[in-house]
């Protein structure tokens, strides 16, 4: 529960790239050789301040990203440098314009 007098952290609004990577329809077998390099860049990414967030939907239909670039074909390129996309454990990538709420906290 939060106290209602609280002050509220000023936030402005970032925009990034919501991007949906779909997966193929066998990507349970394909990706397992290839999850620890993919895993690995993620996590470079997100270290770098690129990848905001990553994951995957629990039905395996598509991973979702919130990348920090300046266009959408900047946004989509991250994504095809992946090796998911390259192995084609990912078959269609989509991107759209996100409004992030970031706090003034969040430096």
């Amino acid at each position: 529960m939060t106290d209602a007098n609280a002050p509220v952290p000023p936030a402005t609004l970032e925009t990034v790239w919501f991007v949906q990577a779909t997966y193929a329809p066998d990507a349970a077998e394909t990706r397992v050789p290839v999850r620890p390099r993919h895993l690995a860049r993620i996590a470079e990414l997100k270290a770098a301040g690129v990848v905001v967030e990553a994951g995957a939907f629990m039905d395996m239909s598509a991973s979702v990203l919130l990348i920090r670039a300046e266009t959408e074909v900047e946004a989509l390129e991250v994504c095809r440098q992946d090796v998911y996309m390259q192995a084609g454990v990912w078959v269609e990538l989509r991107a759209k314009p996100f409004g992030r709420v970031r706090l003034a906290t969040e430096g």
